[in-house]
């Protein structure tokens, strides 16, 4: 499986050569606890999502990418925040591409499905929240799900 590596705001991070539009999908169970992945590429546990691809709406992607990672179907309820940092670049070892952050972060919940990893995805969890600071974890997918936790928090924009 090709490697990702997430760089935020280090001097030895190559330069970005392409910005994708994506989502990351935010969805919490009956009983208060987020569905992540770990995510195969890298091991660290993420929200479910990805690239919009061509023909696509932002609501499509973020149905289709949490079906393909986890196995949940959703619906998406809105938006909560729009993340371009310029420092958060994304190396795709594979293909050397150098990807700086692009992501809209949705709120969804679940319709259906029961948690099944992918290749995408090496594990599956409705997590508590109590148990979300002893994940290994990127700052910005921390960022994300703080911006969802914290209730009142207006549209995040950076």
């Amino acid at each position: 499986m090709p490697g990702r590596i997430d760089y935020y705001d280090d001097p030895n991070a190559p330069a970005a050569n392409s910005m994708v539009p994506s989502v990351n999908v935010v969805i919490e169970n009956d009983a208060g606890e987020i569905l992540l992945i770990e995510r195969s590429d890298n091991g660290n546990w993420a929200l479910p999502g990805g690239a919009i691809d061509l023909g696509e709406s932002m609501s499509q992607a973020g149905v289709r990418e949490t079906k393909e990672e986890t196995g949940i179907d959703c619906e998406i309820i809105d938006v909560l925040g729009i993340y371009t940092d310029p420092k958060h670049i994304i190396l795709y070892t594979s293909d050397g591409e150098a990807r700086q952050e692009f992501s809209i972060l949705l709120r969804a919940r679940a319709t259906g499905g029961q948690p099944t990893p992918s290749n995408e995805s090496t594990q599956v969890h409705w997590v508590a929240r109590e148990d979300l600071p002893e994940l290994q974890m990127h700052r910005s997918m921390r960022q994300r799900i703080k911006q969802y936790l914290d209730p009142g928090t207006p549209l995040y924009f950076d």
